[in-house]
């Protein structure tokens, strides 16, 4: 199982997040890891202490918690779940709040083995228009830190297309990012997403976004630039060194279960599905009522099938297309022939090894793809 603890709180909201996040306010980061621990200890009972292959804590900001509250967080996972030998822990961190040497230390210690660190950007304009609490500066000083504090896995995230960048922008950013050495580079393309300060500026003014054509040539040219640095491309947007791919989010892709704690969290256990409450009132009346995961969404054969489809053609692996067939009672490529021979032709996807995988190309439209060959597919970003 994979466990995942959702941290709500940042300094500040950048412009494009759309997660849920809240700038805390006197007390409220205490309060919400007295509600983790009583959540943790509602699964550990439940679930019987389960095995927990890989554990993630995401937000937010996880770093942002003070060191005493970050040493009973944990200490109240280790206590309800059992860990596995070998496990995957890692840690979202924003570069101004990993500033401390004190605190690499206290994450080392709590046995965090993967540190994933959003710079977005190494350009100050990009970081600026985002709404980000940091500078480029401050972020290479991050990753020097982290790396010299001897994290085995540093992964760094980066935003392409956005407002006013151009293809030659962003492949210095790449530059500059396989410079440092990570061993984990994520590349995500904005999205300009509901109800963010970027949506509201883009109904407004002109963000300058770069067009459809700028943006194929930044993720097929920025693709190419990692893997000639060492770094393949395992998803659609994460590339890394040999061996040190995210385990995780791997098994988010491969469909494996998850447990999810913390506001707004969701978890996917055999074919239920549920989301925690948003807000901390509303997450610690369910902890407090021991009603989380009561009202949870039962799926279907239909809707797990799907997701299989969309989760697999992620990954560079791809689909297996027998156990496709074994999970469907049909044949995909026989079904969907003249699809399957117009997107070969187009170099959009290949098969081979008994696998159905989207080419680089076949990635940028994924969704068409993932729509067309399996009608009502959910979006894949």
């Amino acid at each position: 199982m994979l466990l995942y603890v959702h941290v709500p709180f940042c300094r500040r909201k950048c412009h494009y997040c759309a997660f849920h996040s809240v700038v805390p306010g006197p007390g409220q980061m205490l309060r919400y890891v007295e509600l983790l621990e009583a959540e943790a200890a509602l699964w550990g009972k439940r679930l019987r202490r389960p095995q927990v292959e890989t554990l993630h804590l995401g937000g937010g900001t996880p770093s942002l918690l003070p060191p005493a509250l970050l040493e009973r967080l944990v200490r109240a996972l280790r206590a309800n779940f059992t860990f596995a030998p070998g496990l995957e822990f890692g840690l979202e961190a924003n570069p101004d709040s990993v500033a401390d040497w004190t605190l690499m230390e206290v994450l080392r210690r709590l046995g965090v083995t993967r540190l994933s660190i959003g710079v977005q950007s190494f350009d100050d304009n990009d970081l600026t228009r985002l709404g980000r609490p940091h500078s480029a500066e401050q972020a290479e000083a991050a990753v020097r830190l982290a790396q010299g504090a001897g994290f085995r896995s540093v992964s760094l995230d980066l935003i392409w297309g956005l407002p006013g960048q151009r293809l030659h922008h962003w492949l210095a950013n790449l530059k500059k990012a396989t410079r440092l050495g990570p061993q984990h580079i994520s590349c995500y393309g904005l999205t300009i997403e509901p109800g963010t300060h970027l949506e509201r500026l883009d109904r407004e003014t002109d963000l300058e976004l770069p067009d459809e054509t700028e943006q194929q040539r930044m993720y097929l040219q920025g693709g190419e630039f990692l893997e000639s640095e060492g770094y393949l491309q395992y998803e659609i947007s994460n590339h890394a060194r040999m061996g040190f791919e995210s385990r995780h989010n791997t098994g988010y892709w491969e469909g494996r279960p998850y447990l999810g704690l913390g506001p707004a969290a969701v978890s996917t256990l055999g074919a239920r599905r549920w989301k925690n409450p948003e807000g901390l009132d509303a997450y610690a009346a369910a902890v407090q009522a021991g009603t989380l995961g009561t009202d949870a969404e039962a799926l279907d054969h239909q809707t797990r099938l799907r997701e299989l489809v969309m989760l697999r053609l992620r990954t560079t692996r791809g689909l297996d297309l027998a156990a496709y067939r074994k999970a469907a009672g049909h044949d995909l490529l026989a079904k969907n022939e003249p699809m399957i021979r117009a997107l070969r032709q187009r170099d959009l996807i290949r098969i081979s090894g008994g696998r159905l995988r989207l080419t680089r190309p076949g990635m940028l439209v994924s969704d068409a793809i993932i729509g067309n060959l399996f009608p009502e597919a959910p979006r894949t970003d």
